[in-house]
Parts: structure tokens; C-alpha cells; sequence
């Protein structure tokens, strides 16, 4: 028996369509499902961008299709020089955010 393939419509708010920036971002997990933080650090305080929580499995369905986005960039436009970690602020200076 052959299976159809149904198509999954997607809405999405006129808000949500301009995106949101972020320069900072911050996993945690537990055996069920892993919460992805996305933060914008601008001192002298940052701001919760958005969060996102997914499943194992779908984080790791989700880190091979950047993977693979990533090698077709590289390959069009040239190799990306990774960014440098940012500087840890002085003891007493953080901007706020705690694990």
C-alpha cells in the first residue's frame, strides 16, 4: 500500500516573521529534552531573545541539517573564521545570566 505524503501547513505571526537577534546563547538539558536560550548581551544587561525546547532527537536532527548548511555555505562563499569566545566579565561584573 502506498503512503501519501500530507502537507503540514504552517502559520506564523507577522512578529515572529521578523526574527529575533541573538549573540548569546546558553543550553541546558535533562534526559528528556534539551532547552535552547537565545539571549541578546548588550551591557550593562541582556534580554531573553526567545527559547526554544526540543526533544534528543529532534536536536539531533536539527545540529546535522545546520551541519549540512553550513558545508554548502562554505563551499559557495568560503570558509567562516569562527568567532572568539566572548571576554568573561571581572568577578562581581556579570551581565546576569546564571546556569
Amino acid at each position: 500500500m502506498e503512503q501519501q505524503k500530507q502537507q503540514l501547513k504552517i502559520k506564523a505571526k507577522d512578529e515572529d516573521l521578523k526574527g529575533a537577534y541573538s549573540n548569546l546563547m546558553q543550553i541546558v538539558h535533562t534526559k528528556e529534552e534539551f532547552i535552547l536560550d537565545f539571549f541578546m548581551a548588550s551591557p550593562p544587561q541582556g534580554v531573553l531573545s526567545s527559547r526554544v525546547i526540543m526533544s534528543p532527537g529532534h536536536l539531533k536532527r536539527m545540529l546535522k541539517a545546520l551541519q549540512e548548511n553550513l558545508t554548502k555555505y562554505e563551499e559557495k562563499f568560503g570558509k567562516i573564521e569562527e568567532a572568539k569566545a566572548p571576554e568573561t566579565p571581572s568577578e562581581g561584573q556579570g551581565i546576569g545570566f546564571a546556569a
